[in-house]
């Protein structure tokens, strides 16, 4: 049964070493397509010969096991040179249902094209390895750590791909390329959604190439490093760039006024992002502020705006402030004379970072007070408008 969609897609098939499933899968996808690319891993048992006996298959051969992150690949680029938009990806394992290939292409045919589909497990269903329901959660919460976007499954290797949105480069070669290529795309602006499909979890035919203790280190590096990144660059990114499709006013209207933070969290939030933006540890503004916003369950998005009081046409303005103060409180020195400059900042660097610190934590809880009563004003004038 063929599927009709207005997109061109094919299916990406990578199998390393699965030759008692292997034959079903493919006869599987076939039913649905013609188009369907194989990339034999480096296996060392039967199947060439099985591929043999499919000639209308696509091959790409692997002298030796590469890694299924670089077999991926390898199909995303022969696929894109046969002029495909969208591939579906299948393990050959035969824990997936080729006959769940239309759920893609019914779903990929009511979008516009900028998504990316994750076939959705059962993970309590009778038969699933505890380690395999423990993953899937570890991973759905760093995925949302690192995206924003909830999802059920991040691990299920049945997937849709936007191969034009898609990024040409990649820096992991085995299992962790799945969560590469998903937290990258989401980063794109590609919607990444769950689609549910049927999972078969037979032990005794099933052969899975998973290694626990290094795969699960591997996995775990690269989070730490997409973490870094999101931290770092893309939550400020996203940040400036809904910046510029606002201006001030409106953005203290939408994401400070109309919140539906209570007065308290907003105001705890406007204090933790002044005094990071003042405290001495250029640098790590950003992952500090974002970081104990997460933690203290404030909003993030408040408190990075307020730690904005350190661009550079305030920085004067705070080193000015932190020396001042630190000439009150350090005995031994007074308020250096002259123009400031880093020269100046390094020969009072002890006065300098004590006045910050004090400064910072002055000015955060003006900041978080002033906030808190004017907000509380606005709350209740709202209430009694409305009454």
């Amino acid at each position: 049964m063929r599927v009709p969609s207005k997109y061109k897609w094919c299916v990406i098939i990578p199998t390393y070493n699965n030759h008692r499933t292997l034959a079903d899968v493919i006869s599987g996808v076939l039913k649905y397509t013609d188009a369907v690319i194989v990339v034999n891993d480096g296996s060392t048992d039967d199947t060439a010969e099985i591929l043999a006996q499919f000639p209308s298959l696509t091959i790409i051969t692997h002298p030796r096991n590469r890694g299924k992150g670089t077999a991926l690949r390898n199909g995303f680029e022969k696929a894109r040179q046969m002029g495909f938009e969208f591939v579906i990806t299948i393990d050959s394992d035969g824990q997936h249902f080729p006959e769940d290939i239309p759920v893609f292409i019914e779903r990929l045919n009511a979008s516009d094209g900028n998504i990316l589909l994750i076939g959705e497990r059962n993970m309590a269903q009778e038969g699933i390895p505890r380690k395999s329901s423990f993953g899937n959660k570890f991973s759905n919460f760093w995925f949302w750590f690192e995206t924003g976007v909830t999802l059920g499954d991040t691990q299920s290797g049945f997937r849709l791909y936007p191969l034009t949105r898609m990024p040409k480069r990649y820096f992991t070669p085995k299992f962790e390329f799945e969560i590469e290529s998903i937290v990258r795309a989401a980063w794109k602006g590609v919607k990444v959604e769950n689609v549910p499909v049927k999972v078969y979890y037979e032990q005794q035919n099933r052969v899975s190439h998973f290694r626990p203790f290094r795969d699960f280190t591997r996995i775990s590096i690269l989070n730490t490093v997409l973490v870094l990144i999101t931290l770092l660059y893309i939550k400020p990114r996203d940040f400036l760039r809904s910046l510029k499709k606002k201006d001030i006013r409106q953005f203290l209207k939408e994401e400070v006024l109309e919140s539906n933070d209570t007065p308290r969290t907003k105001a705890f939030s406007m204090a933790l992002g002044v005094f990071w933006g003042i405290v001495p540890l250029w640098g790590f503004q950003t992952v500090g502020v974002l970081g104990s916003a997460y933690a203290l369950r404030l909003n993030k998005l408040i408190a990075f705006a307020f730690s904005n009081v350190s661009l550079p046409p305030f920085i004067p303005l705070i080193i000015f402030g932190s020396l001042k103060t630190g000439s009150w409180l350090v005995a031994s020195q007074g308020m250096p004379e002259g123009p400031l400059s880093f020269e100046v900042v390094q020969q009072h660097l002890f006065q300098y970072l004590v006045g910050s610190s004090v400064l910072a934590v002055l000015l955060a809880a003006i900041t978080g007070v002033g906030g808190y009563l004017i907000l509380t004003c606005i709350s209740r004038t709202k209430t009694a408008l409305n009454a």
